[in-house]
């Protein structure tokens, strides 16, 4: 193996680029996800790129228009289009229409349940359509900024200004509302089901212990955090925002309260992307010139996935066995590592 050091240029660090299998989107990427052993990079515009094992690319028409949001769960993608509906993809390349807005707004935010429901928004309202096709909707006081479902039971997580509404479906007059002044944007519960955290639209995050609502402040960044992952197991949430991997600790009762975070993988170089490894304590960062690492989060170990080639890394992900990494640069250069 070749070393090379990202940062200055010079031999340090272990090289796996010679391993990565590149893979020409031709067009601008903004995701990637898995469905079984197929790597499906999702474009802005129509359509998604499913790539197999021997790296033959086959394209799907998803969208009459962007594509601006997207979820999946492994066994299909779900998006959201400026057409003003939700579609889902399955591994064998098959389209399905979920739900078009009545008044074909655009779909701003989508998030799948493990009981095969799913949510969406458009404007200031909130859709949940359960596995027996039975829909339901919910208004908040502003524009929804982001969607979860919580990892145990029907709840629905809704980001908006001012606070995160807690919403479930099945039981009527149920809506709790987290309070923290500012517009909250993407939204996630941790895996263990015990905190909820926002990243903001000011370079912040925000928490709340959900026993007791307790708020947990995230501050610091130099710039707006668009991405997080949790690592396996729950313990430790990594973040984008800053030109190093911020990972804030999740083990206690208490989460991050009252302790500060790491700072792994620094470069000259923003983070746009974070994807933990779904076993082992491992997580890959995408970098805005374009460098991919993986790093071992315990001592911060680091390979170089790919150098920094320009584009910034805009779609980073796993397979389910945490055996394939998949990248790709919003200029539609793509890669995928078979570890």
């Amino acid at each position: 193996m070749s070393e090379f050091d990202p940062r200055e240029g010079s031999a340090s660090i272990v090289s796996v680029t010679e391993r990565v299998r590149p893979v020409k989107i031709g067009a601008p990427v903004t995701a990637v996800h898995f469905l079984g052993e197929k790597a499906a990079f999702v474009g802005a515009e129509e359509t998604i790129a499913l790539v197999g094992g021997a790296g033959e690319i086959s394209r799907v028409t998803v969208h009459g228009g962007g594509i601006l949001c997207v979820a999946s769960d492994g066994n299909r993608i779900v998006t959201g289009g400026d057409d003003g509906k939700v579609a889902a993809l399955d591994a064998q390349g098959e389209v399905a229409t979920l739900a078009t807005d009545a008044k074909r707004r655009w779909i701003d935010n989508v998030a799948l349940h493990p009981d095969d429901a799913v949510a969406w928004s458009a404007g200031k309202t909130a859709f949940v359509r359960d596995r027996k096709a039975q829909e339901k909707s919910f208004d908040v006081p502003s524009t929804v900024g982001g969607l979860a479902f919580a990892p145990k039971g029907m709840r629905l997580a809704i980001a908006h200004y001012n606070g995160v509404t807690l919403w479930f479906p099945n039981m009527a007059g149920s809506a709790q509302f987290l309070e923290w002044a500012g517009s909250h944007l993407a939204v996630a519960f941790s895996p263990d089901n015990k905190f909820l955290v926002t990243a903001m639209h000011e370079p912040a995050m925000h928490g709340w212990r959900l026993a007791d609502n307790r708020h947990m402040r995230m501050s610091g960044y130099p710039s707006r955090v668009r991405s997080m992952s949790w690592s396996a197991g729950g313990k430790a949430l990594a973040t984008s925002g800053a030109d190093s991997v911020i990972v804030w600790p999740f083990t206690g009762k208490d989460g991050p309260m009252g302790k500060q975070p790491g700072m792994l993988a620094p470069l000259q170089a923003r983070v746009t992307l974070v994807a933990c490894h779904p076993r082992d304590d491992i997580l890959a960062a995408g970098y805005s010139n374009g460098t991919v690492l993986m790093v071992r989060m315990h001592d911060g170990a680091e390979i170089l996935v790919r150098r920094n080639e320009g584009a910034p890394v805009s779609a980073l992900a796993w397979n389910a066995k945490g055996s394939v990494l998949a990248f790709a640069a919003e200029d539609g250069e793509a890669g995928l590592l078979e570890l």
